[in-house]
């Protein structure tokens, strides 16, 4: 139970959250290339935009080629940016999945020091969970950072995170 994070209080649904698995989300983000959830937004519709472009041109001017198989030096890449990445994941999901009643306006952290940080309901949507630092789980600070959405807080995140209560 050390590692599991819950979202509770003024929803429709529960929600209990284990971070370690989310290794395997292609949802998580790198921590330490991003630099606020508008700029990601952002990143993310631009290389978008290029791939397609790109598969385009190339389709236009060579044809369409069949898929190549992955190649080994690709899949040991990613998998040394596993081991050795620090990485978070957005929280709109999570807190959209457990359906905040109407009358919710504000969403408070809870640490495991008995702190609560209090923000209101539209900010908390656009929070960043951090789970991993350098390939490791947040064994000592942990189970999850919070960071703002703005990343005003990245080199000072909210640690020792047990829970979200919205209320």
């Amino acid at each position: 139970m050390d590692f599991i994070v819950f979202i509770h209080g003024n929803i429709k649904y529960q929600i209990t959250i284990d971070p370690t698995v989310w290794i395997f989300d292609d949802r998580k983000i790198d921590l330490t290339t991003w630099s606020g959830e508008e700029n990601r937004k952002q990143e993310e519709i631009e290389a978008y935009q290029k791939s397609v472009s790109e598969q385009w041109d190339k389709e236009i001017t060579k044809g369409v080629d069949a898929p190549k198989r992955s190649e080994t030096n690709q899949v040991r890449s990613k998998k040394e940016q596993l081991i050795h990445g620090t990485f978070a994941m957005p929280f709109r999901s999570f807190l959209e999945n457990a359906e905040p009643e109407a009358e919710a306006k504000q969403v408070v952290v809870e640490t495991s020091d008995g702190t609560e940080h209090t923000v209101n309901l539209q900010d908390a949507l656009q929070f960043v969970t951090g789970f991993s630092k350098d390939g490791e789980p947040l064994k000592e600070t942990g189970p999850v950072h919070v960071y703002y959405g703005d990343g005003s807080n990245k080199e000072n995140p909210i640690t020792h995170v047990t829970g979200f209560r919205v209320v």
